[in-house]
């Protein structure tokens, strides 16, 4: 008999609000493993990401009209951008009809620092066909009921 999977909800937002995200997580210990992202934008932003495949994420978005969809490079990544505020809560990308997430830490509201784990990541030259791979097998899928107004 397996144990029942517990899970560790988190919540995260811009910083004026109007991208709220909750992150919902297989709790696998102290500790969460995270990448601080190696490319050019990620740089700019501080942006250091995390996903859990056998996790959730649910988006909510009060004011669509200030949020910016940025794409870059291979142009397979939605980063949500709050034009209010400036900051980059969350990316998503679309794979055969299904969304994925990362989500930046930097937007955790409810986390101690000091239990994230953070590695580097480099992802330059990486196929798109490789690329999306390992983003359906590593980002978190979406939760049933997806982006919704406040």
């Amino acid at each position: 008999m397996h144990d029942p999977i517990s899970y560790r909800r988190i919540h995260g937002s811009c910083h004026c609000g109007n991208i709220r995200v909750t992150f919902d997580r297989p709790d696998t210990g102290p500790t969460m493993p995270v990448r601080a992202c190696g490319c050019a934008f990620c740089k700019k932003h501080k942006g250091v990401w995390t996903s859990h495949p056998g996790g959730r994420f649910h988006l909510q978005v009060a004011d669509a009209s200030q949020v910016k969809r940025y794409r870059f490079g291979t142009k397979t990544a939605d980063f949500h951008i709050c034009t209010t505020c400036g900051v980059v809560p969350i990316v998503t990308c679309t794979i055969e009809g299904a969304r994925y997430a990362v989500v930046n830490v930097n937007a955790f509201e409810d986390v101690d620092q000091s239990q994230l784990a953070e590695a580097p990541a480099d992802f330059e030259g990486e196929s798109t066909d490789n690329r999306l791979a390992r983003r359906r097998r590593n980002w978190t899928p979406e939760a049933t009921g997806g982006e919704r107004g406040g």
